[in-house]
């Protein structure tokens, strides 16, 4: 490819509308183009990666037994409305209607298309187990589309789907699955990859996990244990609460704490800790706007996504009127109202005793409140976030992390939620009906893309891995005007072509500081700069684009060293992929 025939522009002044670096270097570099919000055409560029990660994840999904579909992009609202979630999904689904007046949906997954597709063929148990996979254009109505391609609301991902007779063989398909994933993104460059326990959300099933680019740009927040291998979404991490008082239980006394509405104002009036509090958050069911009285340790949150699930139903922060019979700021357990309220206590709060708590009056709170005591037998349910420093579920150490990260793929084991509420079954071996058993496994191939050149880039550009770098050498030509320069150059050029080696050169009469800012915009792993100084020396200069290896090799000889290089840069992505 010569850069003067290169579809895309690159230049230096950084937009201001872009808030991750990996965002603003592909806007930079020629890579995409905003169509409209959360919206983007490709360059040549960028189309060239996601080929690239394309093939890989059609090399891994083949050799796990994957066969590849394809799916339409707009579906009969009919496959939704079969599986319940024409109802069940918000906003995020596009709706709409054709010319002839039916119901349509644009698909923002496929689980429905997959079991459409499949579920006449599946009817006897020898056809079992099998996975069907697509590359295909989704779209969902992203209300927060952001970072470029990290955040879309049109783009292309790989959903595959699984069917089993058993969950037994979808637990052994889902872990060949896993380990073909952390293949995948190690073969596409991505270093800093983690599997997080994960909450299933819409898709639903039991167990999921997702895999995670650690990046304090993601808006993922993952909980990871310093002592063992605990791992997980703070979504679905548990919270252990370590919850207790101890001493001889106190009388509940009504104390006045004139005007004080906040945990933080009436611990520091009483002179306690905010553990030992008990605080009311308030929530409104989005079906039906009844109240949600959540009680919860006075030092915790509420994790709103376990709730949610708790609840099985949308839920919004509750907006307290006076004639709602709820005293903001001062709700308690005790003496509470429960008509058409759904109350849920979380289990930091058992076992504790002498808590202060609210009165359910303006004003007033009680010291001494004991929850067995005043307010009776309790279902507690864990509706807490994790922090820094809590309990790890698994080790029982006060060893958790928070971090950051970029989720790039998730894998979940649905059951038969999709299998059964589209009614399709097979035999067994004894006559029996049964509903299949599924998986499903998503990677977004825009968002591996830009996650990677987030995590693998400097002040100048992207650092492109050579496996799915757009090309893999770049002949940077100073004075191509020169005729020694240009022919030498143009014998490279040909040369690497005929050895395999996808090259650009860069033909133009510009200056070598626009020459080699262009270049590191456009991120490629090895350079090869040809000028008059360097023919004077018989040599031409070699360099990756990290600035790892920097030499010079005579001219007769560059040719070699670029495909040897390119050899040892495919050895190391092969090293670190051959380690998992």
């Amino acid at each position: 490819m010569k850069m003067s025939a290169l579809v895309g522009d690159r230049y230096k002044e950084k937009p201001a509308d872009c808030t991750l670096e990996s965002h603003a270097l592909m806007v930079r570099g020629g890579y995409i183009k905003q169509v409209s919000t959360g919206a983007f055409s490709l360059f040549p560029s960028a189309r060239r990666i996601t080929r690239k990660i394309e093939t890989i994840i059609r090399e891994e999904m083949d050799a796990i037994d994957g066969q590849e579909v394809l799916f339409p992009v707009v579906l009969p609202a009919e496959l939704w409305k079969e599986s319940g979630r024409y109802a069940s999904v918000g906003k995020e689904l596009l709706r709409l209607s054709d010319r002839f007046g039916s119901e349509m949906v644009l698909g923002m997954t496929h689980e429905e298309a997959a079991v459409h597709l499949v579920r006449e063929l599946g009817q006897t148990y020898t056809r079992y187990p099998f996975m069907i996979y697509q590359i295909q254009t989704k779209y969902r109505d992203e209300p927060r589309a952001r970072g470029g391609l990290i955040r879309v609301r049109e783009f292309t991902m790989k959903d595959a789907y699984s069917f089993h007779v058993s969950h037994a063989d979808l637990t052994a398909y889902y872990e060949r699955c896993y380990h073909a994933y952390a293949r995948i993104f190690a073969r596409a460059g991505a270093k800093n990859v983690i599997a997080v326990l994960s909450d299933s959300g819409m898709m639903g099933g039991s167990v999921s996990h997702e895999f995670m680019l650690l990046s304090d740009a993601g808006e993922d927040t993952l909980v990871i244990c310093n002592n063992c291998d605990f791992k997980a979404n703070m979504e679905a991490a548990p919270c252990v609460a370590d919850s207790s008082i101890s001493g001889e239980i106190q009388p509940l006394v009504k104390v006045h704490t004139p005007d004080m509405e906040s945990i933080e104002e009436v611990a520091n009036y009483l002179g306690v800790p905010q553990s030992h509090t008990c605080k009311c958050v308030v929530y409104q069911k989005n079906e039906d706007d009844t109240f949600v009285l959540v009680f919860i340790r006075g030092d915790l949150e509420v994790n709103e996504t376990k709730l949610r699930n708790h609840l099985r139903a949308e839920i919004h922060p509750g907006k307290v009127e006076e004639n709602s019979g709820i005293v903001a700021g001062f709700i308690g357990l005790y003496g509470l109202d429960m008509d058409q309220r759904t109350v849920v206590i979380d289990q930091s709060l058992a076992n504790m005793n002498n808590l202060v708590a609210g009165a359910n009056e303006k004003n007033y709170h009680y010291t001494g409140f004991h929850l067995t005591r005043d307010f009776g037998k309790a279902e507690f349910v864990d509706i807490a976030k994790v922090s820094a420093g809590s309990v790890c579920p698994q080790c029982g150490k006060r060893a958790l992390l928070i971090q950051n990260g970029i989720e790039i793929g998730n894998i979940f084991q649905l059951s038969d939620k999709y299998s059964k509420a589209m009614n399709m079954q097979f035999l067994d071996e004894n006559g029996a009906l049964h509903y299949p058993i599924m998986g499903c496994y998503g990677i977004g191939v825009g968002r591996l893309c830009a996650s990677v050149c987030e995590e693998s880039h400097d002040a100048y550009g992207p650092i492109w891995p050579i496996s799915i770098s757009p090309w893999e050498a770049h002949i940077c030509v100073l004075r191509e005007d020169i005729g020694e320069t240009r022919q030498v150059a143009d014998m490279l050029y040909t040369t690497l072509k005929k050895t395999g080696v996808e090259t650009v050169i860069d033909d133009r009469a510009i200056s070598a500081g626009i020459m080699f800012s262009e270049a590191d915009l456009l991120g490629l792993p090895i350079r090869a700069i040809i000028s008059p100084r360097n023919l004077a020396e018989g040599v031409i200069e070699l360099q990756t684009r990290d600035k790892s290896i920097q030499k010079k090799v005579p001219i007769a000889d560059a040719a070699n060293e670029i495909l040897m290089l390119k050899e040892h840069l495919f050895d190391d992505i092969e090293k670190r992929t051959a380690m998992l």
